[in-house]
């Protein structure tokens, strides 16, 4: 299910193209190696509510090549500080030689393993923590992610309605992942939480102060 018309994917992208050739880059890149990124419109997104929170601290809970981290960082001041985490060392490879091309590799730390893990060693607290690992750990990221936001803070999640699979009589782990993750940011008194009909469902929660 296309949850945004291609005709208006389309005209969006016209209108708010990729700003620099390394995003384009890797764009390129995940269309080849068909591995999914949040895209232009999500990233554009990212960026903005970066600059809006003023962060300057970001975990990454599934970085990828960097595509997102990439659109953090521009939407942070200099001085901001993003940790990426991936078990890829090949994407992660791939995303350090993007940052050092672009200048940013001194603004990021880039950690190889399981995100849930990895963040252990993270008390924060963090202005922003973005999810984008297995969709079936979506539940566990969340009890991970909550504590480690400072008051105001914002915990963003990719793929929050799955191409429209949390619609179906679906018993599919990842599924059954986003659902329950859904639930508990729509339930939590300790967020306020919109999921945004953009690409594949963007879900913003901001803790509460």
């Amino acid at each position: 299910m296309d949850i945004v018309a291609p005709e208006i994917e389309a005209y969006l992208s016209r209108l708010f193209p990729s700003e620099d050739n390394i995003l384009q880059e890797m764009e390129r890149e995940g269309e080849e190696r068909r591995f999914p990124i949040v895209g232009p419109q999500v990233g554009r997104l990212l960026c903005l509510l970066a600059r809006i929170s003023g962060a300057t601290r970001v975990f990454e809970m599934g970085s990828g090549s960097g595509y997102s981290a990439y659109w953090f960082l521009k939407g942070m001041s200099p001085e901001g500080r993003i940790i990426l985490t991936d078990d890829s060392r090949e994407k992660l490879d791939r995303a350090r030689d993007y940052f050092k091309r672009a200048g940013f590799l001194e603004r990021v730390i880039i950690e190889e393993g399981d995100a849930l893990e990895l963040i252990d060693r993270y008390p924060g607290p963090f202005d922003i923590i973005f999810n984008d690992i297995d969709k079936e750990q979506y539940p566990q990221a969340f009890e991970k992610a909550v504590p480690r936001l400072r008051p105001g803070g914002l915990l963003i999640s990719d793929n929050a309605l799955w191409f429209g699979s949390i619609l179906a009589d679906s018993h599919e782990a990842d599924v059954q992942g986003i659902r329950r993750y859904n639930r508990l940011i729509s339930e939590s008194d300790g967020l306020f939480s919109m999921i945004i009909p953009i690409r594949d469902g963007l879900s913003i929660s901001m803790k509460r102060k």
